[in-house]
C-alpha cells in the first residue's frame, strides 16, 4: 500500500517564501508537560510548514525558547501554569496570519483550559485540530462540536480518548472500529483519526486503514508528533481528509524506518521526526 503525496512535499516552485508554505499555531502545555508542544511543533516543520508558532503560558514560555530554535512562541497569561481564558485576545491579534490551529497537546484539563479552547471551538473560523487534552476536555461535552465555527476539524483520538467521546467501552470498540469511526465522523461532520494497530481515518463517508507502523511507536509522544504532521499538511493547503491520510501513513512509515535501525524497544517520538525526510524520499 502507498499512499500519493501532494507535490508540495518533493517539489517547490522556485520563487516561493515560507508564507506560501503555512503558518501552523499550536495552543497547549502546561507545568511538567511542556515536551508535548514541542515534539508537535518540530513535526509541523519537518513535514513542510512555513511558520510555527506556540501559544503557551508565559510563566513557562522561557522553557519553550529554549527547547525551540525555529519555532516562535506567544506566551499567554495563564493561572499557575496553565491556560486560561485570558490568553483568547492575543490569539486574535495574530488570527488572521494562522492557516490551522491545533488545540491540546500538553494542555491539560484544568477548567481554566476548557474556557478557552470551547471559545476558540466555538467562536474562531480556522481548521482545527483537536489533540491529547484536547480531546479529553471536549468529551465533557462532546455536543461542543456541533456548535464550532471552524469549517474543517479534525480529531485524534486513541481508544481510551475514543472511548470517552462515545461513552462507550474500548472492548466494544475495538469489535466494531470500523462502523464506529465513520458514524462519529458522520455525526460531527468532520474528520476522526482512530489511532492504534492499523489507524483508521473517516470523514463520514470515505474509511482509510493504515498498514504502516509497529509497536515500538507505543511511545510518549508519538501521538504529538501525528498531530504535529498533520497540522503541517493542512497549512500547505492539503485538504484535512487527505492530511489526516497522509500523515497517518508517513509516521507510520517514519517508525518502520527507525525499527530497522534502533529496534522497536529503543524507538522514541523524536526518532520519527528524524526520519520523516526517508519516509517521504520512499513513498515518491
Amino acid at each position: 500500500m502507498k499512499v500519493k503525496l501532494p507535490k508540495v512535499l518533493y517539489n517547490r516552485e522556485k520563487d516561493t517564501h515560507k508564507g506560501d508554505y503555512g503558518y501552523v499555531l499550536i495552543i497547549g502545555g502546561s507545568r511538567g508537560l511542556t515536551g508535548a508542544v514541542c515534539l508537535c511543533a518540530n513535526a509541523s516543520l519537518r513535514i513542510g510548514a512555513g511558520l510555527v508558532r506556540v501559544a503557551v503560558p508565559a510563566s513557562l514560555n522561557e522553557i519553550f525558547e529554549i527547547k525551540l530554535t525555529e519555532v516562535m512562541s506567544l506566551p499567554l497569561p495563564d493561572r499557575d501554569g496553565y491556560l486560561s481564558l485570558e490568553g483568547y485576545d492575543l490569539i486574535l491579534e495574530i488570527l488572521d496570519k494562522i492557516d490551522v490551529i491545533v488545540l491540546g497537546p500538553g494542555a491539560s484539563v484544568k477548567d481554566s483550559v476548557k474556557e478557552l479552547f470551547f471559545k476558540i471551538i466555538q467562536e474562531i473560523d480556522k481548521p482545527i485540530i483537536i489533540d491529547a487534552d484536547g480531546i479529553n476536555l471536549v468529551s465533557l461535552d462532546v455536543d461542543i462540536l456541533k456548535r464550532r465555527k471552524s469549517k474543517d476539524l479534525i480529531i485524534t483520538p486513541h481508544l481510551a480518548e475514543f472511548s470517552r467521546l462515545l461513552k462507550l467501552d474500548i472492548q466494544n470498540i475495538k469489535k466494531n472500529r470500523k462502523e464506529l469511526v465513520k458514524d462519529f465522523s458522520f455525526r460531527y461532520n468532520l474528520v476522526c483519526v482512530l489511532k492504534g494497530y492499523r489507524t483508521l481515518v473517516s470523514d463520514g463517508k470515505r474509511l482509510f486503514e493504515n498498514k504502516t507502523g509497529n509497536p515500538g511507536m507505543a511511545t510518549a509522544g508519538s501521538g504529538d508528533v501525528l498531530t504535529g504532521l498533520i497540522a503541517g499538511l493542512v497549512a500547505q493547503k492539503v485538504n484535512a481528509f487527505e492530511s489526516a491520510k497522509i500523515g497517518v501513513y508517513l509516521h507510520g512509515l517514519a517508525g518502520d524506518l527507525v525499527e530497522k535501525e534502533k529496534t522497536q524497544s529503543s524507538l522514541i517520538a523524536s526518532d520519527i521526526i528524524e526520519k520523516l525526510p526517508c519516509a517521504i524520499k520512499k513513498t515518491v
